[in-house]
């Protein structure tokens, strides 16, 4: 196309917030001399174009996110947010307000005005002109006798037709003649009770094949195209070019563009088929669809009269284009060429006009394009590769003319020329005139000028497809390598949970020991972690130890503590080892209180392999902005298989000081420094006069005592402690998993003396006993363990851990 500079008209300037005009909700129509108009607010505007004012001003219960004109029967058609969709009679709008009325209204209600005009009285909306209430509804549009709407559900976009009212008649709508569900959608976050505004709305646009009527009473400003009979037969099938059914084109939120073909939804209501056979998917733009629409791109022949688009296009908001055009093959059969394109965004608007130009707007201002392949021949035969198809590359041309939030293709353009009807950010009703005939003519110094112009737009554009390609290249390997690593996931967790008796794969094994860390014993915990498996524990994988200590004193009502402990799990392969040493305690307070719970599980977090692949960044894109972020992952999902759990109690806790075992001849727990001081300044040879001092000088030891049957334990111990007596090997058992096993099973002793953690002495006692009072037939032989203990506490930790182990074994 030729670049005239517009001519640029000025016809009213209307009130904005601070920021300016919002784009995605204005709208602006025109019908002859009127135009009518929403800035996105609760106002329509109707605006005499020849006499320059504001004849009438609308306003209704909310925001206003779209219009629709049927100019023929006067009535406009207007969805008001979370309301539904009114019904306006054009006879209303037509009286022009004189500039001597004065019956002006109030002007607390006027919400802005023409600049220069006496105030307009503002006209409250009847809410009986609601002719279809119903807060889902998100987008709507209107053929000759059908009212097609778009509303969101729950999880789902839901498309519904309804009968609409012939002239004279009711304007509400009658029954529903059909319905079907389109994708998935993820409503936006909003308070509770009530949904946010949504930032982008669906976009529908009527295709209709040549042989159908013109839909009664649209304009040029609303959303219905008719195109060729090759080009509508190869989008929508020939089911639809047999019925010549309009077709409803729908763009959606995600970058969704599919269709409906109307006469086969009515049918379906009486035929109910497969709902998913009423919707056919062509393409996704992954990313907002803001516009679509149609235009001619070859010259008509000098027979034909009815122009016909020959071209399909959809604009996504970051300016992902999309053109579909009916094209010929190299067998001479036609095909349809589908082309995407790439434009500075983000667009806000755009329109077609009646030959090949498509006019969009940015935050940078107002461009054009030109789809028109130069010489292109319409005979197959002639064709020089690809006759007829679109240009490889477009070349956007800035008009010069600023920011638009909403735009229209007047009717009234001259030959050759268009003017749009436009309204800027900062509130400005305009109307630009392009007129390539006023361009002067260029010299073949300009000419070449501009053709280097374009080659070096052409270079340019050679190189940021190379970046992108190498973007979108690193893209593809992030997301291999999250599935190789999701493989590997799915290997070790089938291994796993496939092993739930016998031997594992990958194990975690838990043993306690006493310690001196800081001039202080402390109870630590090993936990060995092995992999016999045949799979490798990658990046992503970690270890998690959850420590739960118990009660105070046992107390079963009181609910303990719980620290968990995240290692990371570096490059473990099959039969490597990893060691991790914990303190279970004594705290800061001096005190360990037993049992405590050691719990180990492998843990893989998607997030951090997942979640990047799932987001890739496109550096030619702006960054999706809060609202419009889909929340991939929540923030602790991941994969969490269990390996074991132990329970550590007081028998392990006992310490050995009488049998020389390493680590028992430390400080014990740390004193407070106060009682230190005072301890070392008591007089030599007195008694200590502590809590703990006169509960052992006047008070006995408390005792426990459990019996269990002689043949019993023989049973549960088996022949692992052949060779010694019962009670050596019943106190080894109990002894087992304690740092002392090996000293008391090689000194073979029936009875022991150990300190708790924090300093007190248990005693243990095994002794043969005999039971006369429990069974008829005589006594029983008995094997008695008894607990003694000068702290009640830790008679009863100890109590509580023989009693586990009989009933775990008995």
């Amino acid at each position: 196309m030729a670049d005239p500079r517009p001519r640029v008209e000025y016809l009213a300037g209307f009130c904005c917030p601070l920021g300016g005009v919002a784009a995605g909700k204005p709208r602006v129509l025109c019908h002859g001399a009127e135009i009518f108009l929403s800035t996105g607010g609760e106002m329509v505007y109707v605006y005499d174009r020849e006499g320059r004012l504001l004849i009438a001003v609308y306003k209704f219960p909310g925001q206003v996110w779209h219009l629709e004109l049927l100019a023929l029967r006067k009535v406009l058609y207007v969805l008001c947010a979370r309301s539904g969709i009114y019904c306006l009679s054009l006879d209303q709008t037509t009286r022009s307000v004189s500039r001597d009325e004065e019956d002006g209204g109030d002007d607390q209600d006027r919400e802005d005005g023409q600049v220069g005009e006496p105030p307009v009285p503002v006209i409250p909306v009847d809410p009986d002109s609601c002719v279809l209430p119903d807060a889902s509804l998100h987008a709507f549009t209107v053929l000759d006798d059908t009212l097609v709407t778009l509303a969101l559900g729950p999880t789902q976009w839901k498309m519904q037709l309804f009968e609409r009212p012939s002239p004279g008649e009711d304007p509400r709508p009658g029954g529903q003649i059909g319905e079907v569900e389109l994708s998935t959608c993820t409503p936006p976050a909003g308070s509770q009770g009530e949904s946010a505004a949504p930032r982008f709305l669906p976009v529908l646009c009527c295709a209709s094949p040549p042989g159908s009527r013109t839909p009664l009473g649209h304009s040029r400003s609303s959303e219905g195209v008719m195109l060729e009979g090759a080009l509508f037969g190869l989008l929508f099938g020939a089911d639809a070019a047999l019925l010549e059914s309009p077709v409803v084109l729908c763009g959606l939120p995600d970058g969704q563009l599919c269709c409906v073909i109307i006469k086969t939804l009515v049918t379906s209501m009486s035929a109910p088929g497969d709902p998913k056979a009423l919707v056919k998917i062509l393409h996704h733009l992954e990313e907002p669809v803001v516009f679509i629409g149609a235009l001619r791109t070859e010259p008509l022949a000098e027979d034909m009269e009815d122009v016909h688009c020959d071209c399909l296009v959809a604009l996504g908001h970051h300016g992902r284009t999309l053109a579909i055009k009916a094209s010929w093959d190299e067998a001479g059969h036609l095909v349809p060429e589908l082309r995407e394109y790439s434009i500075p965004g983000p667009v806000l608007c755009a329109a077609c006009d009646r030959s090949s130009h498509v006019y969009h707007s940015t935050s940078a201002g107002l461009r054009v394009v030109d789809l028109a392949q130069e010489g292109s021949p319409l005979d197959p035969t002639e064709r020089d590769g690809a006759p007829g198809s679109l240009p490889p590359l477009l070349y956007p041309d800035n008009l010069g003319v600023g920011s638009l939030v909403t735009l229209c293709v007047s009717s009234s353009a001259p030959e050759g020329g268009a003017e749009l009807l436009a309204l800027s950010a900062k509130g400005r009703l305009m109307i630009c005139h392009l007129d390539p005939h006023n361009e002067a003519p260029q010299s073949s110094r300009v000419t070449s000028a501009k053709a280097g112009k374009k080659i070096k737009q052409l270079l340019s554009g050679i190189g940021t497809v190379s970046e992108r390609v190498s973007s979108l290249k690193k893209a593809v390997d992030q997301r291999d390598k999250a599935l190789t690593c999701l493989n590997e996931v799915m290997n070790v967790s089938c291994a796993l949970l496939s092993s739930r008796e016998g031997p594992r794969p990958i194990s975690c094994t838990i043993s306690t020991t006493w310690s001196h860390l800081q001039l202080q014993d402390v109870l630590v915990a090993t936990c060995l972690l092995e992999n016999s498996s045949g799979f490798s524990l990658d990046r992503g994988w970690a270890l998690c130890i959850q420590v739960l200590r118990s009660s105070r004193a046992l107390d079963l009502d009181s609910a303990g503590s719980a620290i968990t402990y995240t290692i990371p799990v570096d490059q473990l392969g099959p039969g490597g080892r990893r060691e991790v040493t914990l303190p279970l305690g004594p705290g800061e307070d001096g005190a360990l209180d037993l049992p405590v719970t050691v719990s180990c599980a492998l843990f893989y977090s998607l997030r951090e392999v997942v979640g990047r692949a799932l987001t890739p960044q496109d550096p030619f894109k702006d960054p999706p902005s809060a609202e419009c972020t889909p929340i991939v992952l929540p923030e602790q999902d991941g994969v969490c298989l269990p390996l074991s759990e132990h329970t550590v109690d007081m028998l392990q806790g006992l310490r050995f000081p009488s049998l020389g075992v390493p680590h028992t001849q430390a400080l014990g727990p740390a004193r407070d420094p106060i009682h230190t001081f005072l301890g070392t300044c008591r007089v030599p040879g007195s008694q200590p006069a502590g809590p703990e001092s006169l509960r052992a000088k006047y008070l006995p030891p408390s005792v426990a005592t459990i019996k269990v049957s002689a043949e019993l334990l023989r049973a549960a111990l088996g022949d692992s402690h052949a060779g010694v007596s019962l009670g050596c090997a019943t106190l080894q058992w109990l002894l087992a998993e304690n740092a002392a096993a090996d000293i008391i099973k090689a000194q073979a002793l029936s009875s022991v003396q150990g300190v708790a953690p924090d300093g007190t002495d248990v005693h243990l006692i095994i002794r043969e006993a005999t039971v006369t009072d429990l069974c008829p037939a005589g006594p029983i032989q008995a094997m008695e363990i008894q607990v003694e203990s000068s702290s009640l506490a830790n008679m009863c930790r100890a109590h509580h851990a023989i009693v586990g182990r009989l009933q775990g074994n008995l």
